[in-house]
């Protein structure tokens, strides 16, 4: 299009000339309708004002004669259909400023590919009518046909803006969210639909596109300071990663990904993380302080004290309210996973350092409680004769074919092993387990435990008086 006043191009949809500053004026075709209706009415007129004329002369003939004047009636006709005229042009022009006239216009300029005046047309029906929101998507669509995004954009704008949203119907807002954010997805602009979904104060919108929000993580409790452990959960509003820090560090993408709840135990903890969703958008980082104050329990009270025996003992532990006690025989330190104390301990021949700690229901271990023992008793005989002894006495009895371990009940062997010294009933005696070996070398331990008194090897069987205390059946 060329400016009327200086002969510059202008853009396509421009009113006003960049050049000379000149206002373009769109004058809209007339309906053919109205327009054979003025042109009737003027065509009347017209012959009107000719009767006039001609009943003029006749008037003067008349005069002359005597008669009476008809000029009344003829200024009243004219004036009749001078009216007439008038209504019909306003009629007229009110008609082609309405919306759908505008509308109307429009849509048959865009079947032409004329989307300037198309444009043009919808300006004015907008001025006119800044509260119908179907002109500004119509607009928008022919801004985009054009493949013009930008100025779609704007006019879409102009319905979410929050100074004018509340012109329009909750669904045309949501309408042209939806258009905006495909247009940004189109161009791959993930980064600008954030910022929109940011600033947008309606949760139905919000909840609608979440897709594209990366919104900070939520944490599933306040900071502050805590009497217990704590599981902290991190969430985020949609698919994505979150990365955290524990040491009050900056997150980035090179930190530890969350996957399961932190378990913050005693002390402090500066945790702060960011989310990035599936199309690369970062959250902005939170940070949150934890104090973790948990009782600590106390030790394990050993009723055994350390020292050298001659005879067997067995090594008990207190047990302490709301705790587990877990020990260990190897030097290491106890921890959770080591073995749990479930009743009195038989000391171990030899010389043993057992470490014992309780671990409070919150996961809080206590001090680690030492003792060590030195088992000797003299005059026994060794293990492996008490273990000789034991397979001789089962193979005599019938209980096993040979001493090999072979048996008439299984197909495997069966094979034993020294386990402790026990006191059973004012006596000494070896305990000894017995395994089963199926074939695959595999051993599994059954549920008999034999007895060999350790100073004359008499082998026997573990059994239980009616009060539960420790028997030797002799076998």
């Amino acid at each position: 299009m060329k400016c009327p006043h200086c002969g510059h191009e202008m853009p396509d949809g421009y009113l006003l000339c960049d050049k000379c500053g000149e206002e373009i004026q769109i004058v809209p075709d007339f309906e053919p309708e109205i327009e054979n209706s003025i042109t009737e009415t003027l065509s009347t007129l017209i012959s009107s004002q000719e009767d006039i004329d001609e009943e003029e002369d006749d008037e003067e003939i008349v005069v002359r004669m005597g008669k009476g004047s008809r000029k009344p009636q003829v200024i009243l006709a004219f004036a009749i259909l001078l009216l007439a005229a008038l209504i019909s042009y306003a009629l007229y022009a009110y008609h082609i400023h309405t919306v759908d006239y505008q509308i109307s216009k429009a849509a048959a300029y865009a079947e032409r590919g004329a989307y300037s005046e198309a444009i043009a047309c919808l300006e004015a029906a907008y001025a006119d009518y800044p509260e119908e929101a179907r002109i500004l998507f119509l607009e928008a669509d022919y801004y985009y046909l054009q493949q013009m995004d930008n100025y779609a954009l704007s006019a879409l704008m102009k319905i979410i803006d929050r100074d004018t949203a509340q012109r329009y119907a909750e669904e045309d807002v949501e309408e042209a969210y939806g258009k905006i954010i495909t247009i940004y997805a189109n161009e791959k602009e993930y980064g600008l639909i954030n910022e929109l979904l940011r600033a947008c104060d309606n949760e139905r919108i919000v909840s609608m596109f979440q897709g594209y929000l990366a919104m900070e993580p939520e944490f599933s409790y306040v900071e502050g300071s805590y009497a217990e452990v704590i599981p902290l959960k991190l969430s985020s509003n949609t698919a994505g990663t979150i990365y955290y820090t524990m040491d009050g560090t900056k997150p980035d993408k090179n930190s530890q990904i969350y996957t399961s709840p932190l378990f913050l135990e005693t002390g402090e903890y500066t945790v702060s993380a960011f989310f990035v969703n599936d199309y690369g958008i970062e959250s902005d980082i939170v940070t949150k302080t934890y104090v973790i104050n948990l009782a600590v329990p106390n030790a394990p009270v050993v009723g055994l004290y350390s020292g050298e025996y001659t005879e067997a003992m067995m090594i008990a532990v207190e047990p302490a309210e709301g705790c587990k006690t877990f020990y260990t025989t190897d030097e290491s330190e106890p921890t959770a996973d080591s073995v749990p104390y479930t009743g009195p301990i038989p000391m171990p021949l030899g010389k043993t350092l057992f470490k014992f700690v309780n671990i409070s229901s919150e996961g809080i271990a206590s001090e680690v409680t030492t003792r060590t023992y030195t088992l000797r008793l003299r005059g026994a005989i060794p293990t492996e004769t008490a273990v000789t002894n034991l397979v001789n006495r089962l193979v005599e009895i019938g209980y096993l074919t040979d001493v090999t371990g072979k048996n008439p009940r299984q197909s495997g062997v069966l094979s034993y092993q020294f386990s402790s010294v026990l006191r059973v009933m004012e006596e000494d005696y070896y305990t000894i387990n017995e395994y089963y070996d199926d074939g695959t070398g595999l051993l599994s331990r059954t549920d008999k435990v034999f007895l060999v008194q350790v100073y004359n090897g008499t082998a026997a069987q573990l059994g239980y008086d009616e009060d539960g205390e420790f028997m030797a059946n002799v076998l």
